[in-house]
This record gives C-alpha cells, structure tokens and sequence, in this order.
C-alpha cells in the first residue's frame, strides 16, 4: 500500500510559500494527506472533486494551483488525465465560487433597489453603477420574458445594439432548442419558495452565432413575497473553458523552456508502447553535465540561458524526428517512433552534441561551456513497459557519465543485467553481516630471507549462499559505491583485533604484525583515530602490532586535517604501509606526506622480476626498487607467484612478501597453528 501522508508533506511544503488558509500546518497536511488518498484511487470524478474540494477549503491561489500540479505530475505517479480532471474541478469551483458571490452581490443589490424605493434613492444609484460596471452580463426581465433593463456586458456578449435589444424578449436571445426547457425552470420556480436556479444554455449572437453560456437565473420579490421580476446573469462558457484548457496546458508544459514536462512525456511513453504505438521506438535522455556548478558560479538566470540554449539545439536536431520535454532539473527526453535505424540515432545525437561546442555567453561576457551525457535505449515498442523503458534511459546515462561524461552510450541489456545483479549484492551487505555471511582469513607475510612469519594481513571473505565464497574484490568496490564499506571495515578491524589479541596473549612479542587494508572512504572518517584507538583497548591489541595498508593514490585524496588523524595513529605506533605501489602513480612530495613505515609493491613492479619477463618490464622494475631505497623504510610485495621473483626481490632488498608461491589465505585457525609450529 502507498504511503500518502509523505507525499502530502512534501506537497505541503511545495505550496506553502503561496498558501493563505485558516489551517495550521498540521491540518493542512492531513487535508492533502486524504487527497493523495482520493487521487490514487485513479478515479477521474474523483480526482474532479478534490480540485473542488481545493477551493472550498480556500486553497485557490493560481499559483498554488500550479505547483500542485507541477508536484503531483513530478512526484507522483498520477497520469496526465487525472491532472487535468483536478484543473477542471478547480476552474468549476472557482466559477461556482464566483457566481455564488456575484449572486450574494447581486441579491444585496435587489434589497438595496427595495429600500431605495421605499427610503433612499442613493441605494439605488448604487446599484445602477454594479449594474452598468460588471464584466458579467445581467439582465433584468418581466415574468412574461419582457427584457427590462440590461448592461453593457449583454450588448458585448451578443453584439446587439441597445435599441435592438430592448425590441427583443428573453426568449428570442435563447437558442430554439433550449427555450422550452428554460421556460420550464422559470415557471418552477415562479411556484415554488425558490429564490434562483443555474443551467447551462446556449444563446444567439446578433449574426446567428451560438454561444454556450452560463445561466443564473433569481426571481426577485416584491413587499408581499409576489414574484415580480427576474435577475439573470450570464456568464461566456466559452471563456471558461479556455482559461481551463490554458491551466491544463500550462501543467502539461516547462515554462522556462516552453517544451512538454515530464508527465506529458510519461503519457506519451505509455501511449508508444500500447497496443496501438509504433513497431520500435527510441528514446533518448539528455543530462547536462556539471548544471549545478553553472548555478553556483553564475546564477540561476545563467542556469536558465544554458536550459533554453539546450532546449532551442534540440529543438533544431530532433524537432522534426522526435517528441521533446524537458523531464527533470537538468535533463531532456526524446522519443522517436519507428527510427529508421540506431545508427541515424546516434547521428542526431552526434550532432546535437556538436552543437554544444559553442559556449552560452551570459551576463558580465563569460562563455560557459555546455556539454551532455546521452543514454540511448532502441527496442521493440509494443507491449513494453514505460516505466522499464524510463529506467533503462537512466542507467544509461548513468555510464555515459561514469565513463567521463560529455559522451553518448547505447543500452546493453547484458551490461545492465549485470549491474543489477552487482547491486543486489551490494544491498544484500547488510542482511549478510546480521546473518554472520562474513568472515576473516589471513594471508600470511614472509621475510624473503628466512621465511619467518612478519605478518598476517586480513582478509574480508564473505560466504554468499548462492555464489559460493566471494574474495573482498568482488563486494568491497561494491560497498564503497554505496557507503556501506565503513561498517563492513569497521567489522572487520574488530574481529581481526580480537583474535590478533588472543594471539599475542598466547605468543607474546613473537605475535606477527596484524595487517588490514585502510580504503580511502575510511581514512576520511573524522573519527578513525578514536575508533581504532576503542578497538585496541578493547581487544589488547598493542598499537605496534597493527598495520593499516593505505592505497598508494589516498596521499592526493586527503587534506589536512585527514591526514593529521593518520599522523596521529602512527605517533601511537600504529604502522602505515602504502600499498598496490606499481610505479608512476604517486609523487614523492605526496608520499612525503605521510607518516609511512613501509612500502608494498605489486603488479608489473614484481612480475617484472619473473622468468621470460619482458626486458623493459624487468628494467622498469629493478629501477622501481633500486629508486624505492630513497624511502628509508621497510618494502614489502605482493602476488609473489614464484621462486625467481621472491629471490630476486630479496636481492633487490625487499623484506617481506606474500602470495601464491607462499601459499593461500588460512583461517585463524590454521594461522595458529603456523604460529605455534613455527
């Protein structure tokens, strides 16, 4: 079941600014919280009688009017129809909202003309000037339809002259279809205690013109309580309805850009993939990149010259293959049915993106250069699902953008599937750790002089019950992406603590160093130096016997202050090694920077040392390490795969290595026993 009361929250605070009711904010939102209830009833009569209900509880604002629709269009999945039902059920109450004054106006005015006559004549030159002055058309006639007195309005609605129309009675003015039924409601009321009734007719323009209007017809009385004379005032349906057209147009359409909004392009995507919609279709989704940094630099109105500027290009490229809206703050859909093909796709968005080249001048002279990332989705469209196809467009752009922005990318259904099925891992974290999924083994660290143990570094693994044991590459680039690295690490620190400290009760000073990797996310921890010190303390763990490996780019990601709090954990003798050294990388001032106890080397810079290596790989490497000695600290490698690399980094220097010549990752249990047996 939808939940209707957030979405009435934030209804609430969309129209709040232009909101002037008797309600606190409270009640206001359980007001709109019941008509996000009725709306999603998906009903249209119902969706009518909320617009009423608007009014009725004084919410009658144009501008409040608009937003709401902009809102629920925007931020609710209510279709286009519904919205315009509402904007019909709002323009209704507001014209029965107006009549029903007009006709309290007009009822003092009769009770002024009374009084006039009996006392005062100034009441009655009152009334003469509300009557000559009002923009709605009022007649006066006998019971018998003898046309009385009128204004200036009824001549401009009918186009009659004043002496043509005083030749006339009430009938002739009514269409030949509806006199009959008019009569009737007059003589009804004549016979009865009713003051009034309202119907739609239809009347004649002095050139045979029919005009559909409103009626509202009173029947005045005399002293007596004896019907004397009728009051009617007409109202030009015609008008009515064009100002409903023009606010159904206007929630249907961007006013910054002029192009349809987002639900109109939703109708016409779940229109294309009916029944009744093309073979194929392609929908483009433009996203300008870096919009937001043009706001902040320059301004919302330079922000709303590089919307229109964008708008007006693809207007010119796709104005003629395609169905254009702008469909969020800073992107643009396209939906071309039956294209020819994805390749003359592609080439009007290559050349709308050509067009982006040159820069939008905005105020002061500056030139703000403009580019897009594109995601084109092409398929079948019949029997599809708009809102698939809507999410499809997103991913989309999604890789334009990851892939460097300023460039176009064509779905793939394998690449997203894959996606999908990272990410449902990467939500699976959570219910893992609660479900004890993970665990920690420990990749030991030899001397490559005598084979002693130095260290054990850990190992987050995590034991899927459906894809077996996942090694920390495959979730941990996963949970950085999505935040979750930080529990998962903070997990990890603890248990491998905990049994680093049963180990070192067990061993003493022989205990191997505990080695963990340290991701970028968690060095930008403000409180990583009193978590990890909590750790310790809690586990016995002595600050000299744990090593954080740092990722040999974190130097150029961290500031300051960050890395002060690494400096201050190694001023309590906690080690830093920068790992994954490949060569060419890092700056030396960068790694100046840090407080580090030791380097770790990896990839080329070790497999460059193997058999039949390649001369330049193994020229690259021995310089590497020879230029490495200028650190002055302990070196250590990685992914070590044989005998030949392990002994020429010994001579190269290199104190300690791991990897599968060395042997795999072990459980605590077995690291104990390497421990002891050693």
């Amino acid at each position: 079941m939808v939940d209707s009361r957030e979405p009435a929250v934030r209804w609430a605070a969309a129209i709040s600014n232009n909101l002037l009711v008797n309600m606190s904010p409270r009640q206001v939102e359980d007001l709109l919280t019941k008509y996000v209830e009725t709306l999603l009833t998906d009903e249209l009569a119902a969706a009518r009688q909320v617009g009423r209900s608007m009014v009725e509880h004084d919410i009658i604002s144009s501008d409040t009017l608009e937003r709401s629709i902009r809102f629920l269009g925007e931020q609710t999945p209510l279709r286009p129809a519904l919205l315009g039902a509402l904007a019909a059920g709002f323009t209704e109450a507001l014209r029965d909202r107006t009549l029903d004054q007009q006709e309290m106006s007009r009822t003092a005015a009769m009770d002024a003309m009374r009084r006039a006559e009996l006392a005062l004549r100034e009441s009655e030159a009152k009334f003469r000037a509300i009557f000559r002055s009002s923009p709605v058309a009022i007649v006066v006639s006998g019971l018998d339809g003898e046309i009385v007195e009128f204004n200036e309005a009824l001549l401009s609605l009918l186009d009659y002259s004043a002496n043509d129309l005083r030749a006339m009675s009430g009938r002739e003015l009514l269409h030949p279809d509806d006199r009959r039924s008019t009569r009737e409601l007059a003589e009804r009321l004549i016979h009865s205690d009713g003051e009034h009734f309202r119907t739609e007719s239809r009347m004649l323009r002095s050139d045979g013109e029919t005009i559909a209007v409103l009626v509202a017809v009173s029947l005045v009385r005399d002293e007596k309580g004896t019907p004397a004379y009728f009051v009617t005032m007409i109202e030009n349906l015609d008008e009515v309805r064009a100002l409903q057209t023009q606010l159904v147009r206007q929630s249907l359409n961007d006013v910054q850009t002029g192009l349809p909004n987002r639900p109109q392009f939703l109708g016409w995507l779940e229109s294309a993939v009916g029944t009744q919609g093309p073979e194929t279709l392609a929908l483009v989704q433009i996203d300008i990149d870096g919009f937001r940094v043009v706001n902040d630099a320059f301004g919302h109105d330079a922000g709303n010259r590089v919307l229109t500027t964008v708008a007006n290009h693809l207007r010119s490229v796709f104005g003629a293959a395609g169905q254009l809206a702008r469909i969020g703050e800073d992107e643009f859909g396209v939906l071309i049915k039956d294209p020819v093909d994805v390749p003359s796709v592609i080439a009007l968005v290559d050349a709308f993106t050509s067009r982006l080249e040159e820069p939008v001048w905005v105020d002061d002279g500056h030139g703000v250069g403009v580019t897009a990332s594109v995601g084109i989705v092409a398929r079948a469209a019949r029997g599809g699902d708009a809102a698939d196809l809507l999410r499809a467009a997103d991913v989309t752009v999604g890789w334009a953008k990851r892939d460097g922005k300023a460039q176009w990318a064509l779905y793939d259904p394998m690449r997203d599937r894959r996606d999908r099925e990272r990410f449902a891992l990467a939500a699976s974290i959570p219910g893992a750790l609660e479900e004890g999924q993970f665990r920690v083994d420990y990749l030991p660290v030899y001397s490559l002089r005598d084979r002693r143990v130095l260290a054990v570094e850990a190992k987050l693994t995590w034991d899927h019950p459906e894809y077996g044991l996942l090694c920390p590459e495959e979730f941990l680039g996963l949970s950085a992406d999505t935040g979750l690295i930080v529990r998962l690490i903070h997990w990890a620190l603890e248990h491998a603590c905990a049994q680093a400290g049963e180990w070192f009760t067990e061993l003493g000073e022989s205990t191997p160093v505990l080695s963990i990797d340290l991701p970028p996310r968690l060095c930008q921890e403000p409180e990583l130096g009193a978590e990890v010190v909590r750790v310790l303390e809690q586990t016995r763990l002595p600050a000299t016997l744990l090593r954080f490996e740092l990722h040999e780019h974190l130097p150029a990601l961290l500031n300051e202050d960050q890395i002060e709090e690494l400096t201050i954990l190694a001023e309590r003798g906690i080690q830093l090694v920068l790992d994954q050294m490949g060569g060419g990388n890092v700056g030396v001032d960068k790694i100046r920077q840090l407080p580090l106890t030791g380097v770790k080397f990896s990839g080329t810079a070790v497999h460059g040392l193997a058999d039949g290596a390649n001369h330049v790989d193994e020229s690259a490497s021995v310089a590497l390490l020879e230029w490495s000695k200028v650190l002055r600290v302990p070196r250590y490698a990685e992914d070590i795969r044989t005998e030949t690399e392990a002994r020429r980094l010994a001579e190269l220097g290199v104190s300690g290595g791991q990897g599968p010549f060395f042997g795999p990752a072990l459980t605590a249990a077995e690291v104990h026993d390497l421990l002891v047996g050693s």
